[in-house]
């Protein structure tokens, strides 16, 4: 209760009417011994006044410990979040010497060839200009040329009506790529078939005699229905292909690029590649002279992958094209970088990657899904 000053006033009388006897109440003592009295108690009365109109402030203030937190970022970021982060975001936790790649780091995978095809190696950082959505790199993790770097091989070969003549060829030519190319001890690939529907005759493995096996039961029949087995080799294989440390991940396509069965569309394959960081290689089987509208088809993901498509003019120089894929798959180069104002949106970042010397060509990706948190 809150007790006014006004009403503790207290008067102490200073003397009393005449008339008093001595014997009284008040003595020149006991008037003392009143005063020094109503003094205290006027103290105690203030204090009590002063409290009682401080005591109610922690019933009407919300206590601190009930409102939420508001985010802080660090005073001392760690050295990942200096160089390239966004102010907000957290930094990596340090997992040691061995690079892994953070959620918000690009492993870009590229071949540098000379007009005439040649692939040119021991070039160094500086040699090449970058732009991640249109913006320098934060950061550079690393740069090397990646010759040993582990490859997961995906061989997804057209087994529709329209090339059983040459089907025998194309799988002679696939085992032999296989068994020149993948490495057991750090390589795996597998084998998928295509008419109308994805047939995968190999799973996931080392074992060279179990992917010549899966070659060999592909049988050819049905329509062709290319784009959607592209899209579920990538979704279903290769994206599940994802780890801490980087790999080389290839798709080699073999057909002749006419779809005429497909539920997914063209754009929607190719989106599905670059989700999974697949690089296609397409062998054209269309053997006649001019190039038709499935090659310009192969041509398109090649490109938007960072691969290449190859015509190789008859079926039997096929095993040319396998040859010169397996020259390029080592002979790549690896950057790792930190991108400038990265978000977690899981919005498409266009990459632009060329050689300062202009004699050289680059072929990488287009560009990439960002992750979502």
């Amino acid at each position: 209760m809150k007790v006014p000053l006004s009403s503790t006033r207290f008067s102490v009388p200073e003397s009393y009417p005449s008339g008093s006897s001595a014997s009284g109440i008040f003595t020149p003592s006991s008037r003392r011994i009143v005063r020094a009295a109503g003094v205290i108690f006027l103290l105690a009365a203030s204090a009590f006044a002063a409290s009682a109109q401080s005591a109610p402030a922690p019933q009407t203030q919300q206590p601190a410990t009930t409102q939420k937190p508001t985010p802080v970022p660090a005073q001392n970021p760690a050295p990942a979040q200096a160089a390239g982060q966004t102010p907000g975001q957290q930094a990596p936790e340090d997992t040691g010497p061995v690079l892994h790649l953070g959620a918000n780091e690009v492993n870009l995978i590229f071949t540098v060839t000379d007009r005439h095809g040649h692939y040119i190696p021991n070039l160094q950082q500086s040699d090449f200009a970058l732009l991640d959505d249109q913006k320098a790199p934060a950061r550079i993790t690393s740069f090397r040329q990646q010759t040993n770097l582990p490859m997961r091989v995906g061989i997804v070969i057209d087994a529709s009506t329209s090339i059983r003549s040459r089907f025998e060829f194309e799988q002679q030519s696939a085992v032999e790529f296989l068994l020149s190319t993948v490495k057991p001890k750090s390589d795996k690939a597998f084998v998928m078939g295509f008419d109308v529907t994805p047939n995968v005759t190999q799973d996931w493995t080392n074992n060279l005699d179990g992917l010549e096996t899966g070659i060999n039961r592909l049988r050819p029949g049905g329509g062709t229905a290319m784009f959607d087995a592209v899209y579920t080799a990538c979704r279903d294989k290769l994206l599940t292909q994802r780890g801490p440390e980087p790999v080389r991940k290839a798709m080699i396509l073999i057909t002749d690029g006419d779809d005429n069965q497909s539920r997914v569309h063209e754009d929607e394959a190719i989106k599905m590649c670059q989700r999974s960081e697949t690089i296609i290689y397409a062998i054209s089987t269309n053997w006649t002279p001019s190039r038709g509208k499935g090659d310009k088809v192969l041509a398109d993901m090649a490109t938007a992958t960072g691969g290449q498509v190859f015509f190789p003019p008859s079926v039997e120089e096929m095993s040319g094209s396998f040859k010169d894929i397996a020259a390029e798959l080592r002979s790549q180069y690896l950057l790792t970088y930190t991108p400038a104002d990265f978000r977690y949106d899981g919005s498409f970042r266009s990459i632009y990657l060329y050689c300062n010397d202009r004699r050289y060509q680059v072929r990488a990706k287009k560009g990439y899904f960002a992750t979502s948190q």
